[in-house]
């Protein structure tokens, strides 16, 4: 009678277990999945925006075609763009346009003194500063999954779930780069 209580509180203890790993597995990849929908959102935000910023820098930079034109390329592909990697890139491209337009306007000092222009500007530093938070939220959401996916027992029931590593958000090269600051 004693063994039977033994295996039963075993038994218990093991199913216990095997659902809680299964919840938590589905609870940070729910999280994982939640970030990159916020990231998707903010990309879609900033890539609105786009047309409204160029249609009030036009009016003072028509000879600036190549920008204008990098600007709209990036903002089509981010809008093409299918996959996360895809939509990140893109996003980057999109994002070192957008420099280029503000970097022009010091040189056309009534688009700086635009209204239109200045609130763009402010728009999308704002959605800039959320595109970073989502995507340091989504890193940190794959530190916990990643974290539970290498300890143990949680390797076990990652293996057993035929549950698979998820990948980091990186930044670009380009963007490792410092900065050169001349007077």
């Amino acid at each position: 009678m004693l063994t039977w209580i033994i295996i039963a509180v075993v038994v218990i203890i093991l199913v216990v277990m095997f659902i809680s790993y299964f919840n938590r597995f589905a609870v940070l990849g729910n999280r994982i999945e939640n970030s990159q929908s916020q990231i998707d959102v903010q990309l879609r935000k900033r890539s609105d925006l786009v047309p409204n910023l160029m249609s009030s820098v036009k009016g003072y930079m028509k000879h600036e075609k190549g920008i204008v034109k990098e600007v709209t390329e990036a903002r089509k592909a981010l809008v093409g763009a299918t996959d996360m990697a895809k939509k990140v890139k893109a996003g980057d491209q999109l994002q070192s346009a957008l420099k280029s337009i503000f970097a022009l306007a010091e040189n056309y000092p009534n688009l700086k003194a635009n209204e239109n222009f200045l609130h763009l500007q402010q728009e999308l530093s704002a959605i800039e500063d959320k595109v970073a938070y989502a995507r340091q939220y989504y890193n940190d959401s794959v530190l916990g999954y990643a974290n539970l996916f290498r300890t143990f027992p949680g390797n076990m029931f990652a293996g057993l779930f035929g549950k698979k590593q998820k990948e980091y958000l990186k930044i670009p090269e380009a963007s490792r780069a410092v900065p050169k600051v001349e007077f």
